[in-house]
């Protein structure tokens, strides 16, 4: 029993290093490709003018994308929008066809969408990244803490 305890620590030991490690090159590897796109929130985020760094500038970046875009659509999601509207004159007057009908042109504000869904998305995973080494980190902890425990047990045998 004690040999099986002994070996048992080494192993969750170990284990619980590697876990460590491993959770630390994930919150360095996010820190630093975050980091090297130069993103600085803008005044109106709600940590404003901060580069964004780790998972609460990430968020505050994110958040504000979403504010700006709804601003800029009227508050409408793309899923809100049509695919097409109408094409526009001078005047602001829809630009009517040979048929009568007014020409459709694509919406371009579903555009601005797309773009920012995918910078959202890029920031979130950042989250989840940070989040997710993070938990890495505490497992690796938990199995050092589980070794030496059973270091210990081995050796009241």
């Amino acid at each position: 029993m004690e040999k099986l305890l002994l070996t048992s620590s080494l192993a969750t030991i170990i284990a619980g290093i590697f876990l460590i490690i491993g959770g630390m090159w994930g919150v360095a590897f996010t820190y630093t490709n975050v980091a090297r796109e130069n993103i600085v929130t803008p005044g109106d985020a709600s940590i404003p003018k901060t580069p964004v760094r780790g998972p609460f500038t990430l968020k505050a970046q994110a958040d504000i994308i979403r504010t700006h875009v709804l601003s800029m659509t009227g508050g409408k999601t793309f899923a809100e929008m049509p695919r097409q509207i109408p094409k526009l004159d001078a005047d602001g007057k829809p630009v009517l066809g040979e048929d009568g009908k007014p020409v459709m042109v694509t919406n371009t504000a579903r555009d601005i969408w797309i773009t920012a869904t995918t910078l959202i998305t890029a920031l979130n995973l950042g989250i989840v990244s940070y989040a997710f080494s993070s938990l890495i980190i505490l497992f690796g902890l938990m199995f050092v803490l589980n070794g030496i425990t059973f270091y210990a047990l081995s050796r009241k045998q």
